[in-house]
C-alpha cells in the first residue's frame, strides 16, 4: 500500500514539552513508536502483509537490546563463560590460568554493538521499506503521533489501522538521598563501560546484578553484592540462586544479604554506600539493579486517556484493553520482561494488526494461533549466563502450587549424567521438573550448571506443547551428552 504525502506548510503546534514546527501529516497503515527488536518486527511483519509502516525512534535503531543490555553483556560473558569451562578440562586448564584480557574483551563488545551506531540497522529498515523517523514520538490523539526532531521540528503521522508502542522500559532507580548526585551504574553504564573499575558495589540479587557481577568480577573487579531479599534469582527455583551464590562466592566475590542501601554520596571519585545496620561500603562504582519501569511516561497518554507512566495492559493479541486501535507490545505491556518473548509478541501483533485491516476475523483456532499470545503466560523461558548458567521454562513450583495445580517435583544432581562428566570434571548442576499429576505433563523445568542453556529449547517445547511423559519417555537423548538429565529426570519420576 502505498504512503499518502501531503504538500508541507509550517504551523505551530503546542505540546507539554515545547513548541515545535509541525508538517502536514503523513499518513501510513501502521505507526510504530520504538526501532527496538520489538518494534522492527512489528514494522516488518505489517509491510510483510502489504501494508505501509512508519517507525520512531529517539536513540539508536536496535534498542536496548542491541546496545545496552542483550548484547552486549552476553559479549562480556562469553569469555567468562569459556573460560571457566576450560579451566574445567584436563590438558587444558592450564592454558588458561591467567586472567583475561580485559581491553580485548571490552573490544569485542564493543564490535557487538556496532561501536554504539545503528547504521547497520538503519539499513535493515530500509531494506524491508519501513520509513524511519528519528525524534521524540508522542500520542496526540486516537491513531495520531507527533515526532519532535533535535531540532524542534515536529513530523505530524496519522495510522489508518493502527499503532504499536513498543517503548520498552528503563531501569528503575530508587529515591534515596544523595544517588542522583552519585552518578551511579545502571545496566547501561554496566554494559557500557570503557574501563574496569577496581571495585564495584552491586545492588540487587536479579539477573542483571548476578549477570554484571559475574563479568566485572572476572575481569578484575572486586565486586559486593548487595541483597535486600533473601536470595540471588528470587524467581527461579532457589537451588538456582543457591548455586549460582557459590560459584560467585567461589570467585572471589562477596555476596551480603539481607541489608538494604539507605544513603550513596560520591567524593573525589569514590562511592560510599550507606546500609540499614549503619555501616558504610566504598567502591570505586555502584550499580544498582533494582527493577525495571515502563518507558511510557512521556508519550503522550493521556491524550487518549490512559496513564502516564502506567503499564499497558492488553489483551491475546497484544491491543491495549479498551481500545481497538492501539497495541503496546514487549516490556510496555509487562507480561515477560524479555526480547524473545517481545519479538514473539510483535510476530503476533503484526499478524493480527494486518489481519483486521484485511477484514480477516481473527480465530484462536486458527492453525498456527497466530493472532493470539499464549507463550509468554506459562511457557517462557529464560537463560542466566552466570558461571554456572540457570535456566528455565514455565513455571517454578511455587508459581504452579499457588495457581492451583496438584503438582510433583522431581529433582535430579545433573554430576550423575555421564555427558556431564565428559563436559566438564567436577560439573556441579541440578535439574528439576515440575509436573502436572492430574494431566503427566510438564508444568515447568529449571536446570543450573555449565551448558545447560542450551537444553532449554528442549524444556520449552515439553512444556508449551504439552507433551504426555508418556510420550517424552520415547524421546530418546543422545549419549553421551547432557540432554540425557532428561532420561534421568523421567527414570526418577517412574520410580
Amino acid at each position: 500500500m502505498g504512503v499518502f504525502r501531503a504538500r508541507t506548510h509550517v504551523a505551530t503546534a503546542h505540546t507539554c514539552r515545547q513548541t515545535v514546527l509541525m508538517t502536514d501529516a503523513k499518513t501510513y497503515d501502521v505507526v510504530v513508536i520504538g526501532a527496538g527488536p520489538v518494534g522492527e518486527n512489528v514494522a516488518d511483519r505489517a509491510r510483510a502483509a502489504g501494508l505501509s509502516a512508519a517507525i520512531v525512534e529517539s536513540e539508536l535503531v536496535g534498542g536496548e537490546c542491541s546496545y545496552w543490555a542483550c548484547m552486549p553483556s552476553k559479549a562480556l560473558l562469553r569469555p567468562v563463560i569459556a573460560r571457566a569451562d576450560a579451566r574445567r578440562v584436563p590438558g587444558l586448564r592450564q592454558s588458561v590460568a591467567g586472567p583475561l584480557d580485559a581491553a580485548a574483551v571490552l573490544a569485542h563488545r564493543d564490535e557487538y554493538t556496532s561501536h554504539w551506531k545503528d547504521d547497520g540497522q538503519v539499513g535493515w529498515l530500509e531494506g524491508v521499506g519501513v520509513d524511519l523517523y528519528r525524534g521524540h514520538g508522542r500520542l496526540t490523539g486516537p491513531r495520531k503521533v507527533t515526532v519532535t526532531g533535535t531540532d524542534g521540528t515536529g513530523t505530524a503521522l496519522q495510522a489508518r489501522h493502527a499503532v504499536a508502542v513498543c517503548t520498552g522500559t528503563r531501569a528503575a532507580l530508587p529515591d534515596l538521598p544523595g544517588l542522583a548526585d552519585a552518578k551511579p551504574w545502571t545496566s547501561r553504564e554496566a554494559t557500557a563501560a570503557d574501563h574496569v573499575p577496581g571495585s564495584l558495589l552491586v545492588v540487587g540479587g536479579g539477573v542483571v546484578a548476578v549477570e554484571m557481577a559475574t563479568a566485572w568480577q572476572a575481569l578484575g573487579s572486586r565486586v559486593t553484592v548487595l541483597v535486600r531479599g533473601g536470595g540471588l534469582l528470587p524467581r527461579m527455583e532457589p537451588f538456582a540462586g543457591e548455586l549460582v551464590q557459590e560459584a560467585l562466592t567461589e570467585a572471589g566475590a562477596e555476596i551480603r544479604r539481607g541489608v538494604s542501601v539507605t544513603g550513596v554520596t560520591r567524593e573525589n571519585g569514590t562511592v560510599t554506600a550507606t546500609l540499614d545496620d549503619g555501616t558504610t561500603l566504598q567502591a570505586d562504582e555502584i550499580l544498582f539493579a533494582t527493577g525495571r519501569a515502563p518507558r511510557t511516561d512521556d508519550i503522550g497518554l493521556e491524550t487518549v486517556g490512559l496513564e502516564p507512566g502506567s503499564w499497558l495492559p492488553v489483551d491475546e493479541s497484544l491491543r491495549v484493553e479498551g481500545s481497538d486501535w492501539l497495541y503496546a507490545v514487549g516490556d510496555a505491556n509487562h507480561r515477560a520482561l524479555l526480547t524473545h518473548q517481545g519479538k514473539y509478541q510483535a510476530r503476533i501483533a503484526g499478524a493480527a494488526i494486518a489481519a483486521r485491516a484485511q477484514g480477516v476475523p481473527l480465530l484462536e483456532s486458527d492453525r498456527w494461533g497466530a493472532h493470539s499470545a499464549t507463550a509468554d503466560h506459562a511457557a517462557v523461558p529464560q537463560v542466566v549466563f552466570t558461571d554456572p548458567e540457570a535456566a528455565s521454562a514455565g513455571l517454578t513450583l511455587a508459581e504452579a502450587e499457588s495457581a492451583g495445580h496438584r503438582v510433583r517435583a522431581v529433582d535430579y544432581d545433573m554430576a550423575g549424567v555421564a555427558g556431564a562428566g565428559l563436559y566438564a570434571d567436577g560439573y556441579r548442576g541440578r535439574a528439576r521438573m515440575v509436573v502436572d499429576l492430574d494431566r503427566e505433563i510438564l508444568l515447568g523445568v529449571t536446570f543450573v550448571g555449565p551448558g545447560v542453556g542450551e537444553l532449554i529449547h528442549s524444556a520449552t517445547m515439553a512444556v508449551a506443547g504439552e507433551i504426555p511423559l508418556d510420550r517424552l519417555w520415547h524421546a530418546v537423548p543422545a549419549y553421551p551428552t547432557i540432554s540425557e538429565v532428561w532420561l534421568r529426570l523421567l527414570e526418577t519420576y517412574r520410580g
